[in-house]
């Protein structure tokens, strides 16, 4: 078992579905662990883990935390439809692969709990979901990743395709809607009624290019294809171009440690510091994207180079235990905090270690690197 495995198995130890030692959110706050994306993303990579070691602690464990919170007429824990957060999705693409390894009734019931949200999320004017009814008329890139992927999965799988065209018509919006023309980049958030005080009042647009958030859309576009059905030619060539698109216009900003930004173009800037969830994702999207034959396989560099700047600079022993810093813990725009999106808002925002945020992206991306061959051996 190499050190990367270690680590993850100490968090593990650490965890139980109430309290996971990767939620830094919820351990600040002192509160219980409930159905939530934090919690999604480290699951489905530790169900990655089973997939590539066939390792059953990784099942077993990926199980247990789900079935603690689904109960057997399928609803579940912490998790309610009507607050309609857009969020709250991302954790049911756990449910697909369980229901497929467990054959547990309850998963697919969940699973069409879960779907039934999708048909009650209002939407932009252009017809995209808002990010949460808290946040009306509001698109985030993070969004999409949080939903597309299992909206993809259950139309392809469960549905007969019936609403595929509403999903690549949401991420055709994105691009016409959020993308700069000069960087390639996409602003964090659009205000379809330019009503927020962090939007352009012309554009909608929030003001600058966050890190995390442009790895999620990438994340979006990638696991979305990947579920998507492959006859759908014309459709999927138009995401693999946003993709290839973007991939190329993150490549500009990449910083000889093979890491990014917290603010992606603005690498000089005071304060500005090098992130680990935002270079976790990309590492993994890139990687990915070259084997599932979405990019050139002469990309898989770039990806290799920020997984390893990442263990270079943020992965290293404490007391002891593994551990992994540099991942900012949490950003948004507007709310009870009025966060406006500027420059320095983004650098005010607390740098944590083994958050899930930054451990469940790095993770995946150790799948990917240990696909190519590589074995960690410091």
């Amino acid at each position: 078992m190499d050190a990367i495995e270690m680590y993850i198995n100490e968090l593990m130890e650490k965890s139980t579905p109430d309290c996971p030692a990767w939620n830094i959110e919820k351990l600040l706050l002192g509160e219980k662990s409930d159905w939530n994306y934090i919690d999604g993303c480290m699951i489905k990579a530790i169900l990655e883990m089973y997939a590539i070691t066939k390792d059953s602690r990784y099942f077993e464990f990926a199980d247990a935390f789900i079935d603690h919170r689904v109960r057997e007429d399928g609803t579940i824990d912490g998790y309610d439809v009507n607050e309609l957060n857009i969020d709250n999705i991302n954790a049911g693409k756990t449910l697909f692969e369980l229901y497929d390894l467990t054959g547990k009734e309850k998963y697919r019931k969940a699973i069409d709990l879960i779907y039934s949200q999708i048909g009650m999320m209002p939407r932009t004017e252009e017809g995209n979901f808002w990010h949460k009814n808290i946040y009306p008329n509001q698109v985030w890139l993070d969004g999409l990743y949080m939903c597309q992927p299992f909206y993809m999965e259950y139309e392809t799988r469960f549905h007969e395709k019936k609403n595929c065209g509403d999903i690549y018509s949401q991420f055709a919006n994105v691009k016409q809607c959020m993308s700069d023309s000069e960087t390639g980049l996409y602003y964090h958030a659009y205000d379809s009624k330019r009503e927020m005080f962090w939007c352009d009042k012309v554009t909608g647009l929030s003001q600058n290019f966050w890190l995390r958030a442009l790895g999620w859309y990438s994340m979006a576009l990638l696991d979305t294809m990947d579920k998507a059905d492959s006859s759908d030619v014309a459709e999927v060539s138009n995401m693999k171009e946003a993709f290839l698109g973007l991939i190329n216009a993150m490549l500009k900003y990449q910083d000889e440690s093979g890491m990014w930004y917290q603010v992606v173009n603005l690498g000089g800037m005071d304060k500005n510091y090098l992130e680990t969830s935002g270079s976790a994702i990309f590492s993994y999207a890139i990687l990915k994207g070259v084997r599932l034959g979405y990019l050139p396989e002469s990309y898989a560099q770039y990806g290799k180079k920020a997984f390893l700047g990442i263990c270079d600079r943020y992965l290293h022993l404490e007391e002891g235990n593994m551990s992994l810093g540099g991942i900012c813990l949490v950003a948004g725009l507007g709310g009870q905090n009025r966060r406006n999106g500027t420059f320095d808002y983004y650098m005010s925002e607390p740098i944590v270690k083994d958050d899930a945020k930054g451990v469940g992206p790095f993770l995946l991306a150790y799948t990917e690197m240990v696909r190519t061959g590589w074995t960690y051996l410091s």
